[in-house]
């Protein structure tokens, strides 16, 4: 899931991490966004121009399971991107247009070291168009369903396998 960053603070799913600072950098090398200019959905890799890898901006939570054991789970930051030369042309064309807030290398320490939401909010941007690179890239076969509960099909192992879907 993703965490709308102008409400992000008044949802109950995100509110409360949102306003302790559980913030996180979530590492990548490249993420992949809808594209319907053809009529259809086209997948489209997104990474910086130079390849090197980056950190979108998350929060963090921490949840206990039924048995007592703490399991952490996180949320990645997202911004409108109407205005953005690229992050506008994904997802549906009836759709709000969105992008993951990426974190530049030099901000890490800062963004995980705010002490307050107003501070945190300020990180809250779009990232510059000529630092990104994307292409369409083909999408892997459907997954068929798996006759064994809990294995994977071989469609859906190669999915798993690949490293960024």
């Amino acid at each position: 899931m993703n965490a709308r960053s102008e409400s992000v603070g008044q949802k109950q799913s995100f509110g409360s991490a949102w306003n302790k600072l559980n913030l996180a950098l979530i590492p990548c090398s490249r993420f992949y966004e809808p594209n319907y200019e053809t009529g259809k959905a086209v997948r489209w890799r997104i990474g910086m121009a130079d390849g090197a890898p980056f950190a979108i901006a998350g929060l963090w939570r921490a949840w206990k399971e039924e048995g007592g054991a703490e399991n952490l789970s996180m949320t990645m930051l997202t911004v409108r991107a109407e205005e953005h030369p690229l992050m506008k042309r994904f997802h549906r064309p009836d759709a709000e247009k969105r992008s993951v807030v990426i974190i530049p290398p030099t901000e890490y320490e800062a963004w995980l070291s705010c002490r307050n939401t107003d501070e945190a909010r300020s990180f809250l941007q779009l990232y510059p168009v000529e630092a990104m690179y994307a292409e369409a890239y083909p999408l892997p076969p459907r997954a068929g369903k798996s006759t064994v509960a809990g294995e994977a099909s071989p469609a859906q192992a190669s999915l798993l396998a690949d490293d960024g879907g």
